[in-house]
């Protein structure tokens, strides 16, 4: 039966798929991946064939009708993103919305995503908490912070290095300079390396360090309001 599957791919160390995950993508009609020549670096360490094609944030609004008309008519189609697990803050969502309208089958293949591992090792609780994911750059990014002082779950953010030291800034104002926190950099690459600490802690760490990698951000509640 024709179907769309989300499949994560490794965030960084290629030994972290499923074989389930291994044998859809080369069973697939076709791979819809974010970067093909990132993709493509995987699949040949697999020994996978199956044709690609791109799908990124940049196309798929264009593109999403055709290929829920080419898996209507047939196909199974696998979606991969570059690293991690599709549609969380990457594509995926909007081709699974629109499969989901027409009544075609998705399935979405567990595995790889970069906050799970960062929370679990952050030491802070885990039993509830909200991702929140790439914050709004410059509009709704003070109204969202305002409104994230009053969670009392752990939080939990994607934050890009070259942003690294505005948001800990940003956070110290709003959360206040001891607000427990903890930094995951690399994670599964070989460099590795979570900080924990206040938030004025990280601040101090990284003010001076040259900045490289997928960061996630973890930062306590406000145990204040609970």
């Amino acid at each position: 039966m024709s179907r769309l599957y989300l499949i994560p791919t490794p965030i960084g160390n290629l030994e972290d798929i499923t074989l389930r995950a291994l044998r859809l993508l080369k069973e697939a009609d076709l791979i819809l991946a974010e970067d093909t020549r990132t993709s493509s670096k995987l699949l040949k360490h697999y020994d996978i064939y199956t044709p690609m094609q791109s799908y990124h944030l940049f196309n798929e609004h264009k593109v999403v009708a055709s290929w829920v008309e080419r898996i209507k008519g047939g196909s199974t189609i696998a979606l991969i993103t570059d690293a991690g697990t599709p549609a969380i803050s990457d594509p995926g969502f909007l081709l699974a919305r629109a499969c989901i309208a027409e009544g075609l089958a998705v399935e979405c293949l567990p595995g790889a995503t970069a906050f799970v591992p960062a929370l679990v090792n952050s030491g802070l609780p885990a039993d509830r908490f909200v991702f929140e994911g790439f914050l709004p750059d410059k509009k709704g990014r003070q109204t969202r912070l305002l409104f994230l002082a009053q969670e009392t779950r752990t939080m939990v953010f994607y934050v890009s290095p070259h942003k690294l030291l505005k948001t800990l800034t940003d956070f110290i104002a709003t959360f206040g300079a001891d607000r427990p926190a903890s930094l995951s950099r690399e994670l599964t690459k070989l460099h590795e390396e979570t900080q924990r600490g206040s938030l004025q802690e990280l601040l101090d760490y990284y003010k001076d360090r040259n900045i490289k990698g997928e960061i996630v951000l973890i930062v306590q509640g406000n145990r204040q309001k609970e």
